[in-house]
């Protein structure tokens, strides 16, 4: 009897077990498959918004044009313009002045470097001195009174996590000139929108944070909706790779650029996934990101509006993706809205921010130009 009753509680331990672990697997089955549908139906998908600051972004393209090199007496008042408005914020921030000046002495692009400019007086419009002393272009009354500030006047750059970015994007410096040269398209621009995907990840109170991204002074790549460092959706990635090779595509860069993502192996959607998701190598993730942008670029262009000039809407356009790219005359910057230690920024607006704040401008300078670059 008793080994009877033995066998008999065994049998309902191991049936109670069997129907728990049926449980665990369907709940794991329905938690992959809503997933996969939640990718495909775009629920995931951020729609962004149009950023508060867009007109401001639309008067800094009007008012700094291309150069004027017909006119050199405009020229150089327009440079010492600029060099007074250097020397102005040099009193409040000595930090961006530095890095303007910077840029603009080794790039001699005086278009660019006012933009700079512009960038910085985004966040100055509300200090009466600062703007006082810029009109005084024509006196030289300027005092030395003025309290400066330390660190950077976009305040999402003084935070310890951009020191930390800016340690791990120097060890990928030669992965992303390397994908600059295969697709002519600037390498600042390609980390432009890498500091749009990574910098809402480098929150410090991020459990990846504390453990491998601060320590070890690493990029995140991700691997759920986004994919690898530069947040590249399959969607997105397939989108990519159809456009390359249809030569009717309002999006086809040419022959020249049709082989740049085949796959070596018979099944694409696996091997997309290791090259996006490849913590040691990052080359893909910076690849289909560089042909994302230009695929944008050519796309505007091709309809009238090119938008070269506008690095913070390309990389609106980046984050919204392709079904968002609607060419017209005036677009938005915007994108999805980050929050970086409790302030709110869209996607747009840090790249801009990001490209025209001199930082990183050694590794990463301004080029003649954003596209087809080794050939000007």
């Amino acid at each position: 009897m008793e080994l009877g009753s033995t066998r008999s509680h065994y049998r309902k331990l191991f049936r109670y077990l069997g129907i728990s672990l049926v449980i665990v697997f369907a709940l794991i089955g329905f938690f992959l498959t809503s997933a996969f549908f939640a990718v495909k139906l775009h629920v995931t998908d951020d729609k962004g918004a149009v950023d508060y600051n867009d007109r401001y972004f639309q008067e800094i393209k009007d008012k700094y044009g291309k150069s004027d090199r017909k006119d050199s007496s405009k020229v150089n008042r327009r440079e010492a313009q600029f060099l007074h408005e250097v020397l102005v914020l040099n009193k409040y921030y000595p930090e961006n002045s530095l890095f303007i000046l910077n840029a603009y002495l080794k790039s001699h692009n005086l278009a660019e470097a006012e933009r700079m400019i512009g960038a910085v007086n985004l966040y100055m419009q509300d200090n009466k001195a600062y703007n006082s002393e810029l009109k005084e272009f024509e006196s030289d009354n300027l005092t030395d009174s003025t309290q400066r500030n330390s660190g950077s006047v976009f305040g999402w750059m003084n935070i310890a996590e951009w020191a930390d970015f800016k340690i791990a994007v120097a060890k990928d410096k030669p992965l992303i000139d390397s994908v600059a040269n295969l697709t002519n398209v600037e390498p600042r621009l390609i980390v432009a929108v890498l500091v749009g995907e990574q910098i809402r990840l480098f929150n410090s109170e991020r459990e990846a944070y504390k453990k491998w991204i601060g320590p070890l002074k690493i990029l995140s790549v991700e691997s759920t909706f986004s994919l690898g460092v530069t947040g590249i959706k399959v969607t997105t990635a397939q989108i990519i790779e159809r456009n390359l090779k249809d030569s009717v595509s309002t999006f086809y860069l040419g022959a020249k650029y049709e082989h740049l993502l085949d796959c070596s192996t018979n099944s694409p959607d696996i091997e997309r996934f290791k090259r996006l998701t490849d913590y040691k190598n990052h080359f893909y993730s910076y690849l289909y990101a560089a042909l994302n942008i230009k695929q944008l670029k050519i796309q505007w262009e091709r309809a009238g509006f090119p938008i070269d000039d506008r690095p913070e809407i390309l990389a609106t356009l980046y984050n919204i993706g392709f079904e968002g790219s609607v060419p017209k005359a005036n677009p938005a910057v915007g994108g999805s809205t980050m929050m970086i230690h409790e302030k709110p920024y869209s996607f747009g607006t840090i790249a801009f921010e990001y490209y025209y704040s001199g930082e990183l401008y050694d590794l990463f300078p301004f080029k003649k130009s954003r596209f087809d670059w080794p050939n000007v």
